[in-house]
Order: C-alpha cells, then sequence, then structure tokens
C-alpha cells in the first residue's frame, strides 16, 4: 500500500467512524437510561434520512440544508418522545421488558418502514451534498462533504455531552440512568426523563440519517445496515460513559475501512464481528465497559 492509499483508506474510515459515532451514541441513550436495545433505531435512521430529503431537496420542497436538519432534528425528537409513550411507556413496570421492548421495537420498525413505502414509494433517492467539490491536502484528495460531516457530528456529539454533563436535565438523566429508584425518591419526573431520552436518541438518529442520505441512496429499508453497524459498536465497547461508543466506533470504522480495501467488501462484516467476538471473550463487559450502566 502506497502513502496515498494509506491516507486515502485512512480518511475513509475517519468518516466511517463519525459516522457509526453519531448512530451509536444515540442507540447508547436509550441502553443507558431504559436499559433496552431499541431495534427501530434504523428505522429512524431512515425517517430522519426522508424527513431531510422532503425539505431539503430540489425535487421536493427545496428548501435547503439548514431547513432540512431543522426538520429532521425537530420531527424525530416529537416522533421519538411518541414513540417510547406508544411503544415503551406500558412496559416500564413489567418484569419481562426487555423481551416486550424487542418485540415492540421491531413491530414498530416494521411500521415505520412500510410508511415510508407508502408514502415515498420504492424507488432510492439521495440527498444533496452538504458541501460541494474537493480540496487537496497533500497527494490525497478530500471531499468538502467528508469534512463537512466531520465536523458537524463531532459538535454535535460534543453538544450532547455538555448537555448530559452540565445541564441539570442532563444530570438527571445520568442519574435515572444509574439507579431509577434513588432518582423516584429524590423527586425526579423519570416518566419525562425517559421521554426526553428517546426524542434526543431519535433525533441523533434523524442526523445520522441526513449525513448517510447525503452520501448514500436511501430506501425504506435502508437502515438496515446503520442498525447492524450501531449495535456492533455499543456491544463492542460497552457502556461506560458517554463516550465511549465514540472511541469505539473510530476502531469499527477504521477497521471496516481498511478490510474493505485490502480483502474486499464482503469480508468487512465478518471482521467486525470477529473482532467483537474476541473482545467480548476477553472482557465480557466489552472494550470499555463494566457492569454499572451510566450516562
Amino acid at each position: 500500500m502506497s502513502f496515498e492509499s494509506f491516507l486515502f483508506v485512512l480518511s475513509g474510515g475517519l468518516v466511517l467512524g463519525t459516522l457509526y459515532a453519531l448512530m451509536a451514541s444515540g442507540l447508547a441513550v436509550v441502553w443507558t437510561t431504559l436499559g433496552i436495545f431499541n431495534f427501530s433505531h434504523g428505522a429512524f435512521i431512515a425517517l430522519g434520512a426522508y424527513i431531510g430529503w422532503q425539505v431539503s431537496n430540489i425535487d421536493a420542497f427545496a428548501l435547503g440544508h439548514i431547513a432540512g436538519l431543522t426538520a429532521c432534528i425537530t420531527f424525530l425528537f416529537a416522533f421519538g418522545v411518541a414513540f417510547q409513550q406508544v411503544f415503551i411507556r406500558p412496559f416500564e413496570r413489567k418484569d419481562n421488558i426487555v423481551a416486550a421492548t424487542v418485540i415492540t421495537t421491531l413491530a414498530g420498525a416494521t411500521i415505520i418502514q412500510n410508511v415510508l413505502l407508502l408514502i415515498w414509494g420504492p424507488r432510492a433517492k439521495q440527498i444533496s451534498p452538504i458541501a460541494e467539490g474537493n480540496i487537496s491536502i497533500g497527494p490525497v484528495v478530500f471531499s468538502w462533504n467528508d469534512i463537512a460531516m466531520i465536523v458537524m457530528v463531532i459538535g454535535i456529539l460534543g453538544l450532547v455531552g455538555w448537555f448530559l454533563s452540565k445541564t441539570q436535565t442532563g444530570r438527571s438523566m445520568r442519574a435515572v440512568s444509574q439507579n431509577r429508584q434513588a432518582a423516584e425518591l429524590m423527586g425526579l419526573n423519570v416518566p419525562l426523563l425517559y421521554a426526553l431520552a428517546f426524542g434526543l436518541s431519535a433525533a441523533m438518529a434523524g442526523l445520522a440519517g441526513y449525513f448517510i442520505g447525503s452520501v448514500r441512496f436511501i430506501n425504506p429499508s435502508f437502515g438496515a445496515d446503520p442498525l447492524m453497524k450501531a449495535l456492533i459498536v455499543v456491544i463492542f465497547c460497552g457502556i461506560a460513559r458517554f463516550t465511549s461508543p465514540i472511541y469505539a466506533a473510530l476502531i469499527v470504522g477504521l477497521v471496516e475501512s481498511f478490510t474493505t480495501f485490502y480483502l474486499g467488501l464482503y469480508w468487512a462484516p465478518a471482521m467486525l464481528f470477529t473482532m467483537m467476538m474476541v473482545v467480548l471473550t476477553i472482557k465480557p463487559a466489552g472494550l470499555f465497559g463494566h457492569h454499572q450502566r451510566t450516562l
């Protein structure tokens, strides 16, 4: 591999890693707060891509990327809150909440996917690039769209991290994730905090869908692959703190990029699952994890 090829593959891995970090961090917010995996997360990603396409693209409302991103965040946050009220809240006090929510979130994902098919049809669509053109840094050519995505995702993750650690609401969400009973005894509105956590997770998923939609074609079922990658990242890293999925996502993105270059596209999933199994065999709580759930 030449140095130029190495830099090209490295840059591709960084782009993948930042997108995976956004997807996995949203999924981790629900896992750490409610203790469940949201299998509708991939459908949220697809929904965000379609909302963004409808508002921003020239073939639809043509309002531009700022309006598209704003609509994506607002709609997905509200949708996530409503989704939690309908599909999750009735089972919060049940002993079998994990099994029940696996079924309900899978059902929700199927419903969302079919609604997308009814509204927008099966034909693939793509969001226009956030930034046009390329920039040359030494021997390597980078896309302005990729650079814009990396900068925006870093900013979003930084903002979410600040919200969770510095605001009263964010600290309350962290308290609930550590001990629900103690949080209730201290007067925290746990159902509201659960709904806010789900809304935040959905908004992050929608943003991930918007960014992915600017580099890939979207269809009603395209959220399945991002969901799998987000699950790999979360399981691989474990949940020790909010930054854990970010570090793990960068590792996963780089491994996938270099595996695709050396071995081919179809070997990348096998390599990722092998890496995950090796880590979990050595450290069952995950690469950065421990047994306590916390944001």
